[in-house]
């Protein structure tokens, strides 16, 4: 019988869930790779971490500035102490994917439990302390989560994924808004629990390594309730004769419950359920990782030149702006290619339309040479089909999917077939 997936809003995170799905047996073959310096930390450890740390903060404000919201209320009638239980916010999970019942119920904020969601058409800056001046650290999407720890002379002192800091309030919709605004836009994705992980062009060990994907990025679940019917269905419109040399059939039926389809980039691919965690949460922001700006650093990439930091700074400008395939408008609407196309064309250099002419127009770069402004190819065995433009601290910057639009992701969320370099 399947497991139903749990679903909640934790602190620090718009909504998580720390449901693993049991391993069967079977394993999906891992290829060790090193593409960034560092350690990946559990998602969940460091947002405990930074929700301590924050409670302790706020306790010691209230202690300062004698906030009269605690937990602790008086009773005027007897002069008691009555403890205020925390608010426990329900609301009904709806979801594209066949089985997850829309009855099912998750909840919000654990430790508290103020939603917030980033009411804005492309992004909002997260700053390190409340006013204009200050630093930029981290930038949430438009309908991205956190949780609102308090609201202070306009500013909002928030967590989001990995990102805390301050946002201006008036771009957030709170409270009953807030939990209405996530039933409709949050999706079930997959993490990766492993360092890398094999994908494959269909639901079987036997098919095809299509890429390689890693702990650092989050993917979308396109479908989770893969049944022999669903396969069928699936292989009549997408493969060939071809896709399917090698893969014993009626074993690919049996196992069909034990994998999920991906929706990378637009791309269609597979993944065994042994090796991933299930979320079912709203995007959440990203931070902002500031490159050095003295000589080479490795895979964290060095800023190259003046010319190549603009080129970066300028891509930034449309974060969360719409995902067109076939588009070249910044503005209303542009798929990867043409958005690194139109973003070095303001500088004055000519890269051809798609991605695959794009890879053939550029100098290969190592990962250890990679500098902001750099180019990542992305794609299936050695076939090019997706770019993204590096711009600095092992981020990339690309016009993903029609569903994020253009979004930062880890350089290495995919194994990139090349890295380019136009100037």
């Amino acid at each position: 019988m399947r497991k139903n997936i749990v679903k909640f809003f934790a602190a620090g995170v718009a909504v998580i869930s720390c449901t693993v799905i049991p391993a069967t047996g079977k394993g999906v073959a891992t290829v060790e790779e090193k593409p960034l310096a560092g350690l990946t930390l559990s998602l969940e450890k460091y947002c405990n971490a930074v929700i301590t740390d924050i409670v302790n903060e706020e306790k010691r404000d209230r202690e300062a500035e004698d906030i009269q919201d605690s937990t602790a209320k008086t009773d005027k009638t007897t002069g008691r102490e009555a403890k205020t239980d925390s608010k426990k916010t329900t609301i009904k999970a709806n979801s594209s994917s066949n089985n997850i019942e829309t009855e099912e119920e998750f909840k919000l904020n654990l430790v508290y439990d103020r939603l917030g969601v980033a009411n804005v058409h492309n992004y909002l800056n997260v700053r390190k302390s409340p006013g204009e001046s200050s630093k930029i650290v981290g930038k949430m999407t438009k309908n991205s989560g956190c949780n609102v720890y308090k609201i202070k002379d306009g500013w909002a002192k928030i967590v989001s994924g990995k990102v805390n800091g301050w946002v201006k309030a008036e771009y957030l919709i709170t409270d009953q808004e807030a939990e209405a605004r996530a039933k409709r836009v949050a999706t079930l994705r997959a993490t990766v629990s492993t360092e890398t992980l094999n994908v494959r062009t269909l639901p079987t060990i036997d098919s095809a390594i299509y890429d390689q994907i890693s702990a650092d990025e989050e993917y979308r679940v396109a479908e989770d309730n893969i049944t022999e019917d669903w396969i069928k269905r699936y292989i009549a419109k997408y493969c060939s004769k071809k896709d399917l040399r090698g893969i014993d059939i009626e074993k690919m039926y049996k196992d069909a419950s034990n994998w999920v389809m991906l929706k990378i980039d637009e791309e269609r691919m597979f993944v065994s359920k042994d090796f991933i965690n299930f979320t079912y949460n709203l995007n959440r922001a990203v931070t902002i990782k500031q490159p050095s700006h003295r000589g080479n650093s490795g895979s964290s990439g060095s800023t190259g030149t003046s010319t190549s930091s603009s080129i970066a700074d300028y891509a930034m400008q449309f974060l969360g702006n719409k995902y067109v395939w076939g588009g070249t408008s910044l503005t209303n609407g542009t798929d990867c290619s043409g958005f690194v196309m139109r973003i070095y064309e303001h500088f004055g250099y000519y890269l051809p339309r798609t991605s695959r002419a794009q890879a053939e127009a550029t100098k290969s770069v190592s990962s250890q040479d990679v500098q902001v402004g750099d180019l990542f190819f992305y794609g299936s065995g050695s076939t090019v089909n997706h770019v993204a433009l590096y711009i600095g601290g092992g981020q990339i910057i690309h016009a993903s999917n029609s569903r994020d639009g253009i979004k930062i992701s880890s350089a290495y969320y995919r194994q990139p077939l090349k890295i380019g370099r136009v100037m």
